[in-house]
């Protein structure tokens, strides 16, 4: 440890709300658009006064990059525009994805102008926000789940570019992308802040693991910072990540999100006896906060169904722990706030959201789940009782990022 740092969060509330902003091809190649489909673009207002009253005001949301970029370089920003305005007469702080998922028609990250492209469209962004909101905190996500995107794309053939064995190549594309995006932002405006969003999972080996599936589930499980350390150089450098890249950390983490390797087989989160390979999300927390030792985030949580209001139960008592130790936590954001459909099968809604959809009303309606607002009232309770009060935290040195 090297010296007691004071760690001020740029965000407006420690709890966000995150609205579903995808535009990618699905898993049948048709393109999907879930701002509208949603009904978010339509009631944008609605949904920001409705946020309020669970002390929500700090929202992601994203851009939509296939729907602004329809002719290479040439840029409709108008809907950022109008969300923009919202979150202005509401006093909604906006996080911006420059990238949630989807590409224009024309491009793959295993396109060889892919980076340019999408390092273009970061410089275009910033102009464009900067003659809206000149003096504005601007929190940027180059790309949202760079692990993600690139094992349902390049492994999983789940979307663009629909590939099996191809996904280091789809997450070094997209990477060489994320870094040369972050350069161009921080060049047209070095006081942007960069957001990542990662998955945060582990994966074990079986009960009486053979040598070899404990190896590859250690491998598996590491894999999950590949993205986050190209971008700080730690891995590839030939890419020019580096440390100064590194700024805020998110974490996205479901109820699925540890598993068993050899065979597949996902871990409970609260079953009755709890299989002691289970791994609590402070624990997770703190060993990501020792590897990167920078401010961090739950970027993405939620829960299905009826366990809603238990899973915000457990989140508050996770976060709590984190904050009561002096880790810089600096947010939770509900995603979705309002419920989504399945990518893949558009009949079929997640209940996922604070509020869920009422598909008989236009929009759709939005009908609240009020155990779940119930509960995270109370997770927000327990939350605000663990925050320290003007706690100097201690941020570990990094030679390694140094």
């Amino acid at each position: 440890m090297k010296m007691l740092t004071p760690v001020a969060s740029p965000f407006r509330s420690f709890w966000w709300g995150g609205y579903e902003c995808t535009d990618q091809l699905n898993a049948f190649g048709h393109r999907v658009d879930f701002l509208p489909l949603t009904g978010h673009l339509q009631l944008i207002d609605a949904d920001y006064a409705a946020q309020q009253p669970f002390d929500i005001g700090t929202v992601r949301e994203g851009i939509r990059w296939a729907m602004i970029e329809k002719t290479p370089y040439h840029y409709d920003f108008s809907t950022v525009k109008a969300m923009l305005d919202a979150g202005q007469r509401h006093g909604v702080q906006q996080v911006w994805d420059i990238c949630h998922f989807g590409y224009p028609d024309d491009l793959t990250p295993l396109h060889p102008m892919f980076a340019r492209r999408f390092a273009a469209l970061c410089r275009a962004f910033v102009d464009f926000y900067r003659s809206e909101r000149p003096d504005d905190v601007l929190i940027v996500t180059p790309i949202n789940e760079v692990s993600f995107i690139s094992w349902l794309g390049g492994e999983a053939n789940g979307t663009s570019p629909y590939c099996h064995g191809q996904g280091w190549r789809v997450k070094y594309g997209l990477m060489r992308a994320y870094i040369e995006g972050s350069y161009a932002l921080r060049e047209a405006d070095p006081s942007i802040r960069l957001l990542t969003t990662e998955p945060l999972i582990s994966i074990v080996p079986p009960p009486n693991p053979w040598a070899s599936h404990s190896r590859e589930a250690r491998e598996a499980h590491n894999n999950q910072f590949q993205a986050t350390d190209m971008l700080c150089g730690r891995l590839c450098p030939e890419l020019g990540g580096a440390p100064e890249l590194l700024d805020i950390v998110g974490f996205n983490y479901y109820y699925d999100n540890q598993w068993q390797l050899h065979p597949y087989q996902k871990l409970g989160w609260h079953d009755a006896q709890m299989d002691p390979r289970w791994v609590p999300l402070h624990k997770l927390l703190r060993k990501a906060y020792q590897r990167y030792g920078r401010p961090f985030a739950i970027t993405e949580t939620s829960h299905p169904g009826v366990d809603r209001p238990q899973w915000w139960r457990m989140i508050a008592e996770e976060c709590a722990h984190v904050l009561r130790k002096g880790l810089p936590l600096q947010g939770v954001c509900i995603y979705p706030l309002i419920d989504r459909p399945d990518w893949d099968h558009l009949h079929e809604w997640h209940r996922s959201g604070l509020w869920d959809a009422d598909l008989s009303q236009p929009g759709p309606g939005r009908v609240l789940h009020q155990p779940s607002a119930e509960a995270l009232l109370q997770a927000q309770a327990v939350v605000n009782a663990a925050k320290p009060v003007r706690r100097r935290v201690l941020l570990p040195e990094l030679p390694q990022l140094l």
